[in-house]
Formats: C-alpha cells, sequence, structure tokens
C-alpha cells in the first residue's frame, strides 16, 4: 500500500476517532509545548536531570492553567542527547553514528494516572518494557484494520501495570481505557506524559518502533508515520 494512502485516508475518516484522553475544549486548555531547538527557555536546563524537565513542564500547565501541553511532530530536539540512546545506537560501540534528534510522534504531557483510551477497535500487536534511560519504559502497540486500510498506534511511557493486564491478540474496543501514563520511575525516565504515534509498516519490531529518527531519515519516518493530530484532533 502506498503511504500517502493511509495519510489520506486518516484525513477523511477523522471524526470516527475516539479521544485517546480525555478532554472537555469547553471546560479545559491545551497549550503547545515547544522542545525543539528554538526555545531558548530550555538552555538552562540539564536534560539528565527529570526533576528539572519535570518541573519545567508542571510550570507551563499551571501558569496556564491547562490539563495538557502537546506537541512535538516532526520536531528536532536537542534534549536527546541526554541518553546514549540517543546519541549512539546502544548496541553497538561506533562513535561516528548520527544522533537521533528528529521527533516523529506527539508528546501529551500530563498527570501520572492519565488514563488512555483506544482511538478505534484493535487488537495489541505487541508490548514491552523498553527499561533503558530514555527510552519509552512500558510501551503498547495496537493494530487497526479496516476493510480497505491498516495501521498501528504505539503507547509509549505507558504505566507497567498496564502491561501485566493484556496479551498478544487481544481485542480492545474503541474507546476502551487500556494503559495509563507512568510514572518516572516506570517510564523511561522522563516528566509523565504519552507518546503517541501512528505507523504504517511496522517491519519487524514488536513492543517498539522508533519514536526518534535521524534527521538524513526524516522523509523517510515522516512518510511512514503520519501527523498523529489526525487522530488526536488535539492541535
Amino acid at each position: 500500500m502506498n503511504k500517502n494512502i493511509l495519510h489520506e485516508w486518516l484525513k477523511r475518516n477523522k471524526n470516527i476517532f475516539h479521544p485517546v484522553v480525555s478532554f472537555n475544549p469547553e471546560h479545559e486548555k491545551i497549550i503547545h509545548v515547544d522542545s525543539s531547538q528554538n526555545n531558548k527557555a530550555l538552555n538552562n536546563i540539564d536534560f539528565t536531570n527529570t526533576i528539572l524537565l519535570s518541573e519545567y513542564i508542571n510550570n507551563l500547565l499551571k501558569q496556564s492553567g491547562a490539563k495538557y501541553g502537546i506537541g512535538g511532530y516532526n520536531e528536532k530536539r536537542p534534549m536527546y542527547s541526554r541518553s546514549k540512546l540517543f546519541n549512539n545506537d546502544i548496541n553497538t560501540n561506533s562513535s561516528n553514528e548520527e544522533p537521533r534528534r528528529l521527533h516523529i510522534g506527539v508528546d501529551i504531557s500530563g498527570k501520572e494516572g492519565t488514563e488512555i483510551f483506544a482511538p478505534c477497535d484493535a487488537t495489541v500487536h505487541s508490548f514491552a518494557f523498553n527499561n533503558n534511560f530514555g527510552d519509552y519504559g512500558a510501551t503498547i502497540i495496537l493494530k487497526h484494520v479496516f476493510y480497505e486500510i491498516s495501521f498501528y498506534t504505539l503507547y509509549g511511557h505507558l504505566s507497567f501495570a498496564d502491561l501485566q493486564q493484556i496479551h498478544e491478540g487481544d481485542f480492545i474496543k474503541a474507546g476502551q481505557l487500556f494503559a495509563h501514563f507512568g510514572s518516572v520511575e516506570e517510564n523511561g525516565n522522563w516528566p509523565p506524559h504519552l507518546h503517541f504515534q501512528i505507523i504504517h509498516d511496522i517491519e519487524n519490531y514488536k513492543g517498539d518502533y522508533p519514536g526518534v529518527c535521524k534527521i538524513s531519515e526524516r522523509k523517510k519516518y515522516l512518510a511512514n508515520c503520519p501527523d498523529p493530530n489526525l487522530i488526536l484532533k488535539m492541535m
């Protein structure tokens, strides 16, 4: 299937999706969180210090009265220098590897324990505890199949307890609560948030798929991972 077909299908069918997180636009607020190299406020933050990162996000939400902070698709982020996972392939000893800096999902920042719902009918493709510093932590991937199309959605930085309740092949109904924002200790050592990503071709990955790519591979990954807001409708 041509990858552009998925993008167009998502655009045509954007109204079929259940909200991934609970949000009432009449009474609640969302703010955009800029984690790019253009945000000068990040210059004074030690990215290896999750407490400072959490304070920064929490202050943004508190000062604006927002329930969630959201952003990050196709965003070049200096914060990934915090982990060797993104500076080099963690499984190699190469020091010449191009670092990964381009975020290809959307991050929704909020309170630990925030409930996550399936956007449409799905089966559990796979799940894993990716427990490297800066990694996804607890991760679930769902597979969605419609008559004319199929694709995957990835949910990273979840509660570890969510992995104890599921099995590969389980049916998840649209709107079903199936996961929660994880704590720092179980989400890869990040401030509580959800990494949400749409994937056309999952290749041979199980329980994982790159959420950050090399700048030189931008075109490839953006083609395979359409803008998550086509489902989220939050920006």
